[in-house]
């Protein structure tokens, strides 16, 4: 695997939850990153991203989630407060070998060549 995810789980509707990535192998720690969710029956959106020192939230998570990179570990965080049960979901990190310029190209899918297999987060009521 190149990317792999960790610290999904299930979490009351309020409370918080940290996801990390990290990369192995080809994912280069300079590789620009990203989180992106899929819900069942729905599609795949985008969450956030972070690239060349730039961060990128979706509209209706800004606010509740923060995205960060240790370059050192070559990994990926996507710290997620004030979850909903509407939040849950798989949530995939990525990672883009090119420089994501501005969120319309942060939060196109295609932009990432690098997926990890997801994590699970499962917030109750």
């Amino acid at each position: 695997e190149q990317l792999v995810e960790s610290g999904g789980g299930l979490v009351q509707s309020g409370g918080s939850l940290r996801l990390s990535c990290e990369g192995f192998g080809r994912v280069s720690v300079s590789y620009a990153r990203g989180w992106f969710r899929q819900a069942p029956g729905k599609e795949r959106e985008f969450v956030a991203a972070i690239s060349g020192g730039y961060t990128y939230y979706a509209d209706s998570l800004k606010g509740r989630v923060t995205i960060s990179k240790d370059y050192e570990k070559n990994m990926s965080y996507l710290q997620m407060n004030e979850l909903k049960p509407e939040d849950t979901a798989i949530y995939y990190c990525a990672a883009a070998r090119g420089i994501l310029p501005d969120i319309e190209v942060a939060a196109d899918d295609k932009e990432y060549e690098y997926w990890g297999q997801g994590t699970q987060v499962t917030v109750s009521e």
